[in-house]
Order: C-alpha cells, then sequence, then structure tokens
C-alpha cells in the first residue's frame, strides 16, 4: 500500500505543510499504534485458533487464516511507516525499503479482498450446490497459494516502479497505484452477486437437496455465517471506500494538495483504511461462539475472563456425524 499519495498530493518546493503541534503528532500516534497493536495480536490469536484446534480446520476457516494473516502483515509492515511519511513528509528509510513497503503491504492487500472473495464463492457452492463434494485441504492450499501468487503477480509493478527522489529538505517515495478495479471495484462485484444469491437462498426459500430433521438448525447456522462474512466484506469495504475517493477527487482536482487542511484528511481516510485489519478478530469474536471461546483461551491468563467446560467442549469435541456444515457455522 505504500504511500503514493506522496509522490503527488505534495508540492516540489519545500513548504511547511507538514508541520503538525506535538499534540497532534501524539493523538494520531496513538490512533496508529492501537491499530498495530490490536490488528497484529488480535490476527494473531484467529491463526492460533484454527492451528490449535482440530475442529476448526475446515474451509472456510483456512481462508479466514489466511485473511488474518494478510491482515497482520499489513498492519505490521504498513501502517506506522505510512504514519510516518505521512506526517513528515520525508522518506527515511532508503530505496530500498521503499519498494519493498510499496510492495508486500498492497499483497496483503490483494490476498486479503481474494481470500474473501474465495469465502464467498465456498458458501456459495455449500448453500447452492449442497450436493456437490467441498473442498478437500489439498485444494484449499492450492487455492490459498494461487491468491498469494496472483497478489505477487499483481503488486510486483509496484516493487519494480518504486523509488525514492530526492527534493529540498526532504526525499519522497515515488509509487504507481495499483489499479482500483483490481484491487477494490472487481472482488467486491463478485462477492455481491454471490452473497445476495446466497442471501436470496437461505432467506427466501429452502436449501436444494437439503430435507433432513435438523434443517431448521442447519438453515439457521448457515443464516449466522453468511451474516458474519457480510459484516466482514462491508466494513473492508466501507473502511477503503474514502481512501479510494482521496485518489479520486485529488487526481481530478490537483488544487486540493494546496489545502491547509490536506494532510489531516489523509491522515484520516490512511488511518481508516489501516483500521480495517483489526475489526476482524472482533466480528468473530462477538458473532462466532467457536472463536469467542477461543479468545477466551488465549485470554484465560486475565481474571475476569472464564471458560466453563462446555466452552472447552466447543472447541475439543469432535464431531458424532459428518455434515457439509462448516465448523464455523455455530453461534
Amino acid at each position: 500500500m505504500g504511500t503514493p499519495h506522496n509522490g503527488s498530493n505534495v508540492t516540489s518546493n519545500y513548504t511547511n505543510q507538514f508541520v503538525q503541534p506535538p499534540w497532534r503528532i501524539a493523538l494520531w500516534s496513538v490512533a496508529y499504534s492501537s491499530v498495530l497493536a490490536v490488528a497484529v495480536f488480535g490476527n494473531l490469536i484467529v491463526i492460533w485458533i484454527i492451528l490449535a484446534h482440530k475442529r476448526m480446520r475446515t474451509v472456510t476457516n483456512y481462508f479466514l487464516l489466511n485473511l488474518a494473516f494478510s491482515d497482520a502483515s499489513m498492519a505490521a509492515f504498513n501502517a506506522l511507516i505510512n504514519f510516518i511519511y505521512a506526517v513528515h513528509g520525508d522518506w527515511y528509510f532508503g530505496e530500498a525499503y521503499c519498494k519493498f513497503q510499496n510492495f508486500f503491504p498492497v499483497t496483503s492487500v490483494f490476498a486479503s479482498i481474494y481470500s474473501m472473495t474465495a469465502i464467498a464463492v465456498d458458501r456459495y457452492m455449500a448453500i447452492i450446490h449442497p450436493l456437490k463434494p467441498r473442498l478437500s485441504a489439498k485444494v484449499t492450499m492450492g487455492v490459498i497459494v494461487s491468491i498469494w501468487s496472483l497478489a505477487v503477480v499483481l503488486a510486483f509493478p509496484l516493487c519494480y516502479f518504486s523509488t525514492t527522489r530526492a527534493q529540498p529538505h526532504r526525499t519522497i517515495c515515488y509509487v504507481a497505484w495499483p489499479l482500483t478495479v483490481l484491487l477494490y471495484v472487481l472482488p467486491l462485484v463478485v462477492m455481491g452477486i454471490t452473497y445476495t444469491i446466497v442471501g436470496v437462498t437461505l432467506w427466501g426459500s429452502e436449501i436444494p437437496g437439503d430435507s433432513s430433521d435438523n434443517y431448521h438448525g442447519q438453515l439457521k447456522a448457515k443464516r449466522k455465517v453468511v451474516k458474519m462474512m457480510i459484516i466482514v466484506v462491508v466494513t473492508f469495504a466501507l473502511c477503503w471506500l474514502p481512501y479510494h475517493l482521496y485518489f479520486i477527487v485529488t487526481g481530478l482536482d490537483k488544487r486540493l494538495m494546496k489545502w491547509k487542511y490536506i494532510q489531516q484528511v489523509y491522515l484520516s481516510v490512511l488511518w481508516l483504511a489501516m483500521s480495517s485489519t483489526m475489526y476482524n478478530p472482533v466480528i468473530y469474536c462477538c458473532l462466532n461462539s467457536r472463536f469467542r471461546t477461543g479468545f477466551k483461551r488465549a485470554f484465560r491468563w486475565c481474571p475476569f475472563i472464564k471458560a466453563s467446560s462446555y466452552d472447552e467442549l466447543e472447541l475439543r469435541s469432535i464431531r458424532l456425524h459428518q455434515t457439509r456444515q462448516s465448523s464455523i457455522h455455530r453461534e
């Protein structure tokens, strides 16, 4: 994700538009540090919950693991560096890290959004075509490898073309901004279509091929997981929308780059975009009982966090019968 704005949203002459009072820098520092801490720690717990508990190792959860890794990587390698660059308008980290900074976080964003797309397609197949075989663990790993391979290919031009340039009193890191269509619009369209079809099927008619005694229980469970994933997608879309609009608007009217408060606007939309990496663990914890139990186990050292014996069974017990329902379908 880099900071392509600094190649275009500042004048070539040295100005003091980046100077901020210490109290404002301190507030922004706390805001960005909070995103870093919550995103990295929360997503690492999600990864641990899935890997440490055999019952959680399902197709959908493997995609969630990939999403968690992508979000943690984005926060770890992008949030604070971007913040420092945006606040000071000066690139301190050299050309090599300029290339890495503009390549790896963008790769993570691609991996995140295409992981969400894969989950949408997986839910579509599980609900619209429940009698068809589900993906095996091997095929799922292949899909994840393909997601990262595609992400690397799409983001590589940013690494290749990124460079630094010395200007009076400062250095800037240039980057060609990735295509918004590939990064944002197209995957959201795919997810929107698939979740619309899934929603119509779940809320408007019977699930094809499902007429068992526990039909209503499975229907309720499937609705819950779809609700959770829709919230994940909508949260992502809302967090990144202002960021993309910022570049569209400032690209159409270059005079906005000289506006007194443009830096504060950028810091705000950048923070909102970066904050997208920390919401998913909270969503999982609030809307899914097994992830909630996993978080209780992770925080069991806290005196006010108590896990019951039933909570332990949520992650440890073996299913009495095989169903096509993902393990995260339970609330």
